[in-house]
């Protein structure tokens, strides 16, 4: 590609000089209105933000359509589906092209069109996938009446503002080809994600049911695993805050299924007020206790030096060549050590179930020699950071591909 100034696009592949048209929606689309009155179509397609016109049961894991599907709308390969419905961060709806290859049936609640060729539908699919170009330009076309109804017609839809797109075929097709394969990589990197995190999973649960054990660096067997109670590996950590009127203090929270620790917005010791609160420092086992049943873990950095927790959220060091707390942390990320917090957090029904001292102190934990501990946690810590690794890069592609389309569709 290169980087064109003072015209548009401001990003284009080189070898096409044809300035790019200007088109109503209306020029490039035709809605069409083919029901399925024989029932021939018998695949129902769910309209997703993120994965396009899909398989409703593989989407969903179940069909919503109606027992009669006759009056649906058909949806050929290639067409574009326009929703009319909110979802997240698209209060007006989506906009995607079939990629199925497959012809299905969507609610007679969505627009189905044709595009002029499958390569104009491509483009119009990856333009509305921007959030805020789908918003400037469903804005000026979608009627808000009584009680927040959404109504829009097609003949609106079709004559909304102009869009600049290439006139030439072959640059159409170009483009086209461009984002798919640049979507595809995306969708590789996210596949390998997903096995990561799966493989992760697995293998750590494996560890701690000792089927797969560590060995020493002499290749020798470590020794068996002792049960131990929690206050036989922790130790208390309490540092009263003297809270003072005009200081600001920042308090931190934790998030449940094992997501770590947030940093919430300064406050004022007047605005904290007769709430005890502690200092924390790094290297600190801690969780949340009204939350702990549900995963809420984590442990302290050199991020949180300074900050302040309140009595809700306990806090230990581990003992002397007893414990790594990286080793506990992932502990009770399993499913045994969620298990154990569960017990630890007896309560009524809903998410009213408080984590015990007693209960916590007495939990039962087998727990291998330190040097095998460090082994484990040395292995996990790896994972984490192939995983958040592959994270950024996936992140990073995105960006880019969203940089990409704003430079070439400057509308």
């Amino acid at each position: 590609m290169e980087l064109i100034k003072g015209t548009e696009p401001r990003l284009r592949f080189p070898n096409f000089k044809e300035n790019w048209k200007e088109y109503k929606l209306y020029e490039l689309l035709v809605e069409h209105k083919i029901r399925n009155k024989d029932n021939e179509v018998v695949e129902v397609f769910s309209v997703a933000k993120v994965k396009g016109v899909v398989n409703q049961i593989e989407h969903l894991g179940r069909s919503y359509a109606s027992d009669n599907i006759s009056n649906y709308k058909v949806v050929n390969p290639y067409d574009v589906v326009y929703t009319k419905s909110p979802t997240a961060n698209y209060p007006f709806g989506i906009i995607k092209q079939n990629r199925t290859n497959r012809t299905g049936v969507v609610s007679v609640l969505y627009g189905v069109f044709k595009p002029k060729n499958r390569y104009i539908g491509s483009l119009l699919h990856y333009y509305f996938s921007s959030s805020i170009n789908i918003y400037n330009y469903l804005v000026p076309v979608v009627n808000i009446g009584a009680k927040n109804t959404m109504n829009v017609g097609n003949s609106d839809f079709l004559n909304g503002f102009k869009l600049s797109l290439p006139t030439n075929e072959l640059e159409q097709k170009k483009v086209s080809i461009f984002f798919y394969d640049y979507e595809n990589y995306i969708k590789l990197l996210n596949n390998k994600l997903a096995l990561l995190i799966k493989y992760r999973n697995a293998v750590v649960e494996k560890i701690f049911s000792q089927e797969i054990r560590f060995k020493a660096d002499s290749g020798s067997s470590f020794p068996v695993w002792r049960e131990m109670k929690v206050s036989e590996i922790f130790e208390k950590y309490s540092n009263p805050v003297n809270v003072v009127l005009n200081e600001k203090y920042k308090e931190i929270g934790i998030r449940s299924h094992g997501k770590g620790i947030f940093h919430k917005e300064s406050k004022t010791g007047d605005e904290i007020g007769n709430k005890r609160v502690f200092w924390l420092k790094e290297e600190l086992f801690i969780l949340n206790i009204v939350f702990a049943w549900e995963g809420a873990v984590a442990k302290t950095s050199k991020n949180e030096v300074g900050m302040i927790a309140s009595h809700r959220f306990p806090t230990f060091k581990a003992k002397d060549s007893i414990l790594n707390l990286d080793f506990i942390l992932a502990f009770f990320k399993t499913r045994k050590g969620l298990h154990l917090l569960q017990l630890a957090s007896p309560g009524g029904a809903g998410r009213n179930k408080t984590l015990g001292k007693a209960d916590f102190d007495n939990l039962k934990i087998l727990i291998p020699d330190i040097k095998e501990q460090n082994k484990i946690a040395d292995f996990i810590i790896e994972l984490d950071l192939n995983i958040k690794s592959l994270k950024k890069q996936i992140d990073k592609a995105k960006k880019y591909k969203n940089g990409l389309l704003q430079q070439m569709f400057c509308n």
